[in-house]
């Protein structure tokens, strides 16, 4: 065993890196960060691209065994390893410490399951925050698969209606940014926007629109899959707050599970 470590690349986007660390991340399966999580911010306008080089990748003959990554921006670090490599997961700590920290601030998200790292991050001074990161799961065996729409309504899916305009608008409506006081959706046409929908690994298909008989998409849900991980992550779901508490969201939900029967019964989170 010779483990070697190096930095990613410092360059953002699709890259050689890129499919190495998402190539990890399908073989170590469900974790706090998701093969998902890293193709949502591979190309997200949000990411920090001046910062992808700090982050740290362990090496076994060539091949990634451990990570340390943040999401879109410094501050906060997640130290993953094959279970069998899990003994790095200090030197992997100490490094993110050091080199993933915003303005000398820094946390860990760790798995609650994951009480060895727990002990050895308390060891190095951290301590737990009322801050947590939740998943649900659904199973599809488990999950109902029938909807009614209501009259006029109609189910589309990006593959189908490729409309960044609408794709940004529900997102916008369905999380509250009008709600919360920061004005209308105001859709600016960027490369960064596409970029985001267009990834390699996208399979628009699986993402999944209400429309309503105004020509709007009011609800919404984006699903991700590889059929090497064996579980799909449904990410994200909103709904425009007008239409809500009819159904919708739940459509979606069916919608999605009903195109990803053709793949086979898996769980989906």
């Amino acid at each position: 065993m010779s483990i070697q470590f190096r930095n990613y690349t410092n360059q953002a986007g699709i890259t050689e890196d890129y499919h190495k660390v998402r190539e990890f991340l399908v073989k170590l399966g469900y974790s706090e960060f998701t093969y998902a999580r890293w193709d949502w911010m591979a190309t997200h306008g949000w990411l920090d691209r001046s910062a992808v080089g700090r982050m740290g990748i362990w090496e076994d003959a060539d091949r990634i065994v451990g990570t340390a990554v943040f999401d879109c921006h410094l501050g906060n670090a997640f130290c993953l390893a094959l279970p069998e490599y899990s003994f790095l997961k200090k030197e992997m700590l100490l490094y993110s410490k050091n080199n993933l920290n915003k303005d000398d601030e820094f946390g860990i998200v760790i798995s609650d399951t994951d009480s060895k790292f727990q002990d050895i991050a308390a060891d190095l001074g951290f301590f737990g925050t009322e801050h947590k990161e939740n998943d649900a799961i659904f199973y599809l065996d488990k999950t109902s698969k029938e909807y009614n729409l209501p009259e006029g309504f109609y189910i589309t899916t990006m593959k189908d209606t490729y409309d960044l305009y609408q794709y940004g608008r529900v997102l916008w409506k369905g999380f509250n940014h009008e709600l919360n006081g920061e004005g209308e959706f105001i859709f600016s046409k960027r490369q960064a926007a596409n970029e985001e929908m267009m990834r390699p690994n996208a399979d628009l298909s699986l993402k999944v629109a209400v429309v309503s008989p105004s020509g709007n998409f009011v609800s919404y849900c984006g699903m991700w899959y590889d059929k090497e991980a064996g579980f799909a992550v449904i990410e994200p779901v909103a709904t425009d707050p007008d239409y809500r508490r009819m159904g919708l969201g739940k459509t979606v939900l069916a919608c999605v599970r009903f195109q990803l029967l053709p793949y086979g019964e898996r769980n989906l989170h």
